[in-house]
Formats: C-alpha cells, sequence, structure tokens
C-alpha cells in the first residue's frame, strides 16, 4: 500500500509538472506582451488553474520533507526547519485543496500537524509573536477547509498566547517577541487583527473585536501616514521611541491592507475600506512597483516571502465586492502582469522554482519563502480566473 501510495504521489507530480510545461508550449491565442522595460515575450492563454497544480506540487516535490513531515529552508541540502514560512506552505496547501478538492493536498494538510508541531518542540508556540500569528492564520484556514478540530485547538492555543504580548510601551501594540517586549512593529499587529477579525466574524465572540479594533486603533496611530498610506515597519527598535520610516515592505501594505479589509468585513465600517484602498494605492504609487510594473525584488531569505502576503491580501481587496471597480481594475491589472511576467518567462519549470524577481527564472536553488510567494501568485491567478476577473 505504502508503494502503491509512493507511486501515485509521483504520477500525479509528475503529470502536474507536465501540465505546467503543456501550457507553456501548446496554448494558442500567441501574440506579443510588453515586458515595461522594451523588451517584449511570447504570450499565450493561461489556464491558471492547471498552472496552479503545477506550481503547488513544485512546491511539495521539491521542499517537502517527507521523513519530518515539514518543509526545508531550500531545495537542495538545507533541510533547517524555519517555523514562519510553514504557515505560509500550509496556506498554499489549503489554497490548493480549496481549488482543487484533490486529497493529494489534503494529506499533505493532515501530515503538516504533526510535522511542524513536532519540529518545534511539541507546541505551535513561539518566542516571535508575528510568526505564531501567522501559524494561526493557516491553522484557521486549515480547520475550515477540512473541519478537523486539532487546527481550531491550535488557533485558540496561539491566540491566548499572542495575547499576552500587549503593554503600553509605545502607547500599546503587541511587542514583535517575547523577549523584546520595547519594540513594536507592523508584522506582530496587522497578522493579529487580520485573526482577530476573522475569529470574530466566524464565532462572533464579541472580545475579539474589540482586540481588533484596539491593535488596528494602534497602528494606525504608530505606523501608518495616512496622506500616502505608506505603513511603517516599526517603533522603538533601538529602544529610543523613534518610528522606523525607511523599510519599505510589500509585507507592511499587506498586512495592513488585510486587516483594514477584515476589519471592514466584520464591522461594514467604510472607514476601514478606505484604509485598505489607500494602503493597496500606495503600492501602485510607490517604489514597491517597478518601472516595469512588477512587484519589487525585497530578496531571499525573509524578504522572499514579502511579495506572497502583499498578494494574498490584495487579491482578497479585489475579490470583495465593496471594493470601487476603478480600484479593482487597477489592482487586477498589476496582478495579473506580475503572474503573466512570472509565468511566461521567470518560472523555471524545467526544475520548477521561482526566483526573487519574477521576470528573472531562478537557477538551480531557491529559497523556501521565496518559491512560496511564486506559488501565492499563481494560486491567486487561478482565483481570480475562477472568478472571471483574468
Amino acid at each position: 500500500m505504502v508503494k502503491t501510495k509512493q507511486i501515485m504521489k509521483r504520477i500525479y507530480i509528475l503529470a502536474m509538472a507536465a501540465a505546467g510545461l503543456f501550457l507553456q508550449s501548446c496554448e494558442k491565442n500567441y501574440d506579443n506582451v510588453d515586458l515595461g522595460d522594451g523588451s517584449t515575450t511570447t504570450k499565450y492563454a493561461i489556464n491558471w488553474n492547471a498552472a496552479a497544480d503545477s506550481s503547488s506540487s513544485w512546491l511539495i516535490n521539491n521542499f517537502y520533507n517527507a521523513s519530518g513531515a515539514y518543509f526545508n529552508n531550500t531545495n537542495t541540502s538545507d533541510i533547517t526547519f524555519n517555523y514562519w514560512p510553514q504557515a505560509h506552505a500550509l496556506d498554499v496547501l489549503v489554497d490548493a485543496y480549496t481549488r482543487s478538492d484533490s486529497a493529494f493536498y489534503l494529506t499533505y494538510i493532515q501530515q503538516w500537524y504533526d510535522g511542524v508541531k513536532a519540529q518545534n518542540g511539541g507546541s505551535f508556540l513561539n518566542n516571535f509573536y508575528d510568526d505564531m500569528e501567522w501559524n494561526a492564520l493557516a491553522t484557521l484556514r486549515a480547520y475550515n477547509a477540512t473541519n478537523d478540530t486539532r487546527y481550531k485547538d491550535a488557533v485558540n492555543t496561539i491566540w491566548t498566547d499572542v495575547k499576552n504580548g500587549w503593554n503600553e510601551t509605545m502607547g500599546g501594540g503587541i511587542a514583535w517577541r517575547k523577549s523584546q517586549t520595547y519594540y513594536k512593529n507592523t508584522p506582530a499587529n496587522m497578522p493579529a487583527c487580520i485573526l482577530a477579525s476573522r475569529l470574530y466574524i466566524q464565532f462572533h465572540n464579541a472580545d475579539d473585536l474589540a482586540w481588533a479594533r484596539k491593535i488596528f486603533a494602534w497602528e494606525k496611530s504608530k505606523l501608518y501616514d495616512p496622506g500616502s498610506g505608506q505603513v511603517y515597519d516599526g517603533i522603538n527598535g533601538d529602544n529610543d521611541g523613534k518610528t522606523n520610516t525607511s523599510w519599505i515592505f510589500t509585507y507592511n501594505q499587506g498586512t495592513f491592507i488585510g486587516a483594514a479589509l477584515e476589519l471592514y468585513n466584520a464591522t461594514q465600517e467604510a472607514g476601514y475600506l478606505d484604509d485598505a484602498v489607500k494602503a493597496a494605492d500606495y503600492v501602485l504609487n510607490s517604489k514597491l512597483t517597478t518601472g516595469d510594473r512588477l512587484l519589487a525584488d525585497e530578496g531571499t531569505g525573509d524578504g522572499g516571502l514579502f511579495k506572497g502576503v502583499l498578494v494574498r491580501y490584495m487579491t482578497q481587496l479585489i475579490l470583495n465586492k465593496a471594493t470601487p471597480d476603478d480600484k479593482r481594475k487597477q489592482y487586477i491589472t498589476l496582478l495579473k502582469n506580475n503572474a503573466e511576467t512570472l509565468w511566461y518567462t521567470g518560472a523555471n519549470k524545467t526544475a520548477g522554482l521561482y526566483a526573487s524577481y519574477w521576470k528573472t527564472p531562478a537557477g538551480s536553488q531557491t529559497d523556501l519563502t521565496t518559491e512560496l510567494s511564486g506559488c501565492m501568485l499563481v494560486e491567486a491567478a487561478a482565483l481570480l480566473q475562477k472568478n472571471k476577473l483574468l
């Protein structure tokens, strides 16, 4: 039976990889697409559902550690367990499972729980509040996709612990880490706001909504420029009371968009939607979008995941019926250009790898974080196509 499963897994992966190659070489409706820098490439119709199956299978085939039931740090020799990106890998598995309803992905979702918990010392708790919040967001999605109560229990355990991170240094906010209570940043507060809002929407605990409002109000007062829509990274990092305005990341814009949008969903208060739109507009009109209309290269390592976070929450903003139509079209144009450029030229379809800049093909090695951003973009394109927006 084990051998049969292994054979079936291999057949599935090879089939999905072949589908990606088929899409590259056999689709019709050819013309040229301007890449924004004076160069062009062959354009062809993309079946984003098939592309997403290929993409998600690359993630599993290249990064999944079967013996440990977690995702390796790179596709080559580095099998280090890194807690933070495991959450985003689970998110991609849930994306693929809810899109395809395939038991192939469900198997890995089920294995993820035991593997990641074991690698993290038998618990989902961690020293970094932002990392725990991402795992809570992913496990909540896994619970909703599978009805496996283990995931709901994990969410509740993490959320209880995260709330202990709030203190009145710098006027409030959740600390970045347990051992450094004075430093407050967007990465530790906006995912917590998203989580609290979603918990309220699903389970109707008024205390969760109160937490979401409190966290977001603090963020806007300390780490947001209402004039431009820029979201700052953090405050008091050097224990000097100063705000870091120089770190401009897609990650921060994305989490702010997600938090504002979920609070709008929870309350129907238009001001929150306005905040989400303002932050999304900043992405279009800042150095986060390059001259060739692609999201900026933010490097590998942690930075490799930043664009994927933005894509996830900008996609949710696009799909929200309350988003103004003119804004929706602008955000679709941005994501469409990024997704098509990635699939036409940036995806190393032979190796099944993505690089940190979506027009430049990966070589023989990629970080898990960087691969995940590419996977999230392709899954987002499939979701938008399913909703007839691409």
